[in-house]
C-alpha cells in the first residue's frame, strides 16, 4: 500500500486503523529528525566524487528516486495525539496543576482537589508571589463541572460533541458560535487544561480531527503547531501538540476561570499535571 493509499484510507474512516496511524506517526518522526538535522549546519559530505557519479549512474540507468516524505496533515497529527492520550495513565496526586507562563505577563498556577477546592497564584487580582484561595472552579461554557462529570463525559467522539453541544452554560461566558452549539472552544479546553480521563481526552482529539478546516503549520518548538479559524474572532486559534505524548505544550487560546474564552497574539506555554506537591 502506498503513501497515498494509507492517506485516503486514513481519511474515510472515522477511526483510523492502528497501522495508519502508526505509518503515519513514523512518517512525522521522519520529518522531525529531518529538521532537527537541517538545524546542524553543513558538514562535508563522507563520500568522494567518484562514488557520487556511481550513485548518479546507478540513478539514471534505475530510474528510481527515493519520495520525499509527505506532508503531515493536522487530521494525521491530531488522530496520534489521540492514540496518545489513550494509553497514557491519567496520573496520580492531591492537586491537578496547572501552569501557564505567558510573555510580559508572568507565570500563573492554579492547584485544584477533587473534592473542588482550589488555590492560585499569580491571576488578575492575586497578590503577586502569593497563593490564595480561588472561589473558582472547573468549567465548561461557563458552566460549573466536577472530577467526576469530567469522567463520566462520553468517550466517542460524536457523542463528546453531541453532549458538549447540548450542556446549558452561561451566555455571558459564552462565545457567540458557543452559543450556537459549535463545541470547538469546549473541546479545546478538554485538551489543553481540564484533567479529563484519557479515553475522554482521546475522544476529544478524535472529534477536533473531524474538523475539515484545521491546518497543520509543521514542527515547532514543543510538537507540530496546528490551526483553526474561529468564526468569532478574526485571528485563528494557535495550538502546540506534542503528538508523542498527547499534550498541549502551547497555546494562544485559553478558557477563563469564568468560562470565558481568552485569545493571544503570543502563544502561551502550558504544563499541566497531578502532583502532592502543595500550593506554595
Amino acid at each position: 500500500m502506498d503513501d497515498l493509499t494509507a492517506l485516503a484510507t486514513l481519511l474515510a474512516k472515522p477511526e483510523p486503523p492502528a497501522e495508519a496511524i502508526t505509518r503515519s506517526r513514523g512518517r512525522l518522526q521522519d520529518r522531525m529528525r529531518g529538521r532537527a538535522r537541517r538545524r546542524t549546519g553543513w558538514r562535508v559530505p563522507a563520500f568522494t566524487l567518484a562514488t557520487a557519479a556511481a550513485a548518479v549512474v546507478a540513478l539514471l540507468v534505475t530510474g528510481v528516486i527515493a519520495p520525499a516524505a509527505a506532508p503531515v496533515s493536522g487530521r494525521e497529527v491530531l488522530l496520534m495525539a489521540a492514540a496518545s492520550a489513550e494509553r497514557t495513565p491519567q496520573g496520580a496526586g492531591t492537586y491537578w496543576h496547572v501552569e501557564r507562563e505567558m510573555q510580559d505577563v508572568g507565570r500563573q498556577e492554579s492547584w485544584t482537589t477533587r473534592d473542588g477546592r482550589r488555590w492560585s497564584k499569580g491571576a488578575p487580582g492575586d497578590p503577586p508571589g502569593v497563593v490564595v484561595p480561588d472561589r473558582a472552579s472547573l468549567v465548561l461554557k461557563g458552566a460549573e463541572v466536577s472530577f467526576e462529570d469530567l469522567e463520566r463525559l462520553p468517550a466517542e467522539p460524536e457523542a463528546l460533541k453531541a453532549w458538549l453541544t447540548r450542556l446549558k452554560g452561561r451566555d455571558s461566558a459564552m462565545t457567540v458560535s458557543e452559543q450556537r452549539g459549535d463545541p470547538l472552544f469546549s473541546l479545546l479546553s478538554l485538551i489543553s487544561e481540564l484533567p479529563a480521563p484519557p479515553e475522554v481526552r482521546a475522544a476529544a482529539f478524535q472529534a477536533l480531527a473531524t474538523n475539515p478546516a484545521v491546518k497543520s503549520m509543521g514542527a515547532v518548538e514543543g510538537g507540530q503547531e496546528l490551526r483553526f479559524p474561529s468564526s468569532d474572532t478574526t485571528w485563528e486559534i494557535k495550538l502546540v501538540v506534542d503528538p508523542e505524548t498527547g499534550q498541549v505544550t502551547r497555546t494562544n487560546y485559553l478558557a477563563g476561570i469564568d468560562g470565558s474564552a481568552s485569545l493571544s497574539t503570543r502563544f502561551i506555554k502550558v504544563t499541566t499535571g497531578w502532583t502532592d506537591q502543595p500550593p506554595r
